[in-house]
């Protein structure tokens, strides 16, 4: 079986040659686009691998015309220019695999003897240029592994369950899948079920008719049929009350909905998109997640890695927010080297959106155009204080050891002795985990935004101190 390799580095054909020839293959190796298409009026190829930036061109702008000449020949493309736009191009033109530099040999080793067994590469007919796609930025290994996933769900409409922490950016992988796929002419309607109370989460989602409850004084159209045509993108969905899960459950297995107070079913033509902070799996086991409905879901799983794990890639987000804030009129910015490794030192705990805001304050405050080290670290976010948390915890203590030796009958129970002293550095760490966010604290507390604000001013707590300012 032969292999033609358009690779102008000649390290890397030297090492992709000796693997291929190890698996058996024999391979033609140029490093130009026009030797590539004098080989190929030459000779069938079994395959192809080309680079995307080569001497005479880019590898990809005429790879429809190599499909349309050999349309069974699978083409697997290796690039440099790690972008989601690379990647998205690569597919585009039907590519068998698209590989972002550098790669595993075996991987690709292993890809080949798939792409010259399979009967796919043929490109589809009829699909229009795909444009250049959203700020998804990144050039480590993690986020190639994103790029890639999105890729494979642009030409169809299997479900999508995006995984990943708050601040990760899994909404703009859903608009990706959207704006690059084949239903970016239709709405792109997304929902925070999380932040629906959880009696009107239905109706917002399925729609009601008039008069199905108190209020309901004329029909609502749900975000089900709002995205006809289009994405349903569903964020937070481990928040979903578990009435809501078996609504969508029975949506998502008929492919219709009812509105609530209906009769009517509403055929669906929608593409589901779904994203968690939360690992479902504990939910599930707690039955606090259906565990159908998680199948149903998690078709295709794409994980966001925290920004801890792709430290490389802060440099290139702190030039991309930069000129997102400089085309929003603030001054234009850019770090010295020294800073720029400082800032890809520190542990982003709220992940790119906590980098976001923190380069659009950079981009206000800093007092000169170019920032070093010492202009960075004069507006870097301080570490959380812990000590007050740590001298309440001593105070609990103490507190459990005064009933054990008191037990008096008018000191009420352990458990109220417990909770008076443990209560307050407990709603502390909380709004400082979320940064103050009323929501987000009562969620994580399992009581309602009202209990809490009760509870905040009996215990003389200000979540303004604790808002994380951007």
């Amino acid at each position: 079986m032969s292999i033609l390799l358009v690779e102008d580095d000649a390290s890397i054909a030297l090492v992709i040659t000796a693997a291929l020839e190890a698996e058996g293959f024999a391979v033609t190796h140029c490093d130009t686009l026009a030797e590539r298409d004098a080989q190929l009026s030459q000779r069938k190829f079994d395959a192809l691998i080309t680079d995307v930036m080569l001497p005479d061109g880019d590898g990809i702008d005429t790879l429809a015309i190599v499909h349309n000449d050999h349309p069974r020949m699978p083409i697997v493309i290796l690039s440099a220019q790690n972008t989601l736009d690379t990647a998205v191009r690569a597919t585009d033109t039907g590519a068998f695999e698209y590989f972002p530099k550098p790669f595993d040999i075996d991987e690709l080793a292993r890809t080949i003897r798939q792409a010259v067994g399979s009967a796919s590469g043929v490109a589809e007919d009829g699909e229009e240029p795909i444009g250049t796609g959203l700020p998804l930025v990144g050039r480590s290994a993690a986020m190639q592994s994103v790029f890639r996933m999105i890729t494979r769900v642009l030409r169809n409409d299997l479900t999508v369950l995006i995984l990943g922490e708050s601040g990760t950016g899994k909404e703009l992988v859903a608009e990706a899948v959207h704006q690059l796929g084949h239903r970016r002419t239709g709405p792109f309607i997304a929902v925070n079920t999380a932040a629906i109370p959880a009696e009107l989460i239905e109706s917002e989602l399925f729609g009601h008719e008039k008069g199905a409850f108190t209020g309901a004084v004329a029909r609502h159209i749900g975000k089900f049929e709002q995205a006809a045509g289009g994405t349903l993108f569903l964020d937070e969905i481990g928040d979903m009350p578990m009435q809501a899960q078996t609504r969508l459950l029975r949506a998502l297995q008929s492919g219709s909905v009812r509105r609530v107070g209906g009769r009517e079913e509403v055929r669906l033509d929608t593409r589901i998109i779904a994203a968690t902070n939360k690992d479902l799996q504990p939910l599930i086991a707690a039955g606090l997640f259906r565990e159908d409905l998680y199948y149903r879901l998690n078709v295709v799983p794409i994980t966001m890695p925290p920004l801890r794990e792709r430290p490389d890639d802060i440099e290139a987000l702190s030039r991309h927010f930069f000129q997102l804030a400089a085309s929003e009129g603030l001054p234009r910015r850019q770090l010295t080297a020294g800073a720029a490794a400082l800032l890809s030192a520190q542990a982003w705990r709220g992940n790119v959106r906590e980098l976001k805001n923190f380069i659009y304050r950079l981009a206000l405050l800093a007092r000169e155009d170019v920032v070093d080290s010492d202009g960075l670290a004069a507006l870097l976010p301080a570490e959380p204080d812990l000590a007050p948390l740590t001298s309440e915890r001593a105070d609990l203590d103490a507190a459990v050891r005064h009933w054990l030796e008191e037990r008096r009958p008018d000191s009420g129970t352990i458990y109220d002795t417990a909770l008076a002293a443990f209560e307050r550095p407990l709603f502390t760490q909380v709004l400082r985990e979320t940064g103050g966010n009323q929501l987000r604290a009562a969620q994580a507390l399992g009581i309602n935004r009202n209990t809490l604000r009760k509870r905040l001013v009996d215990l003389d707590l200000d979540p303004e101190h604790y808002t994380r300012r951007a």
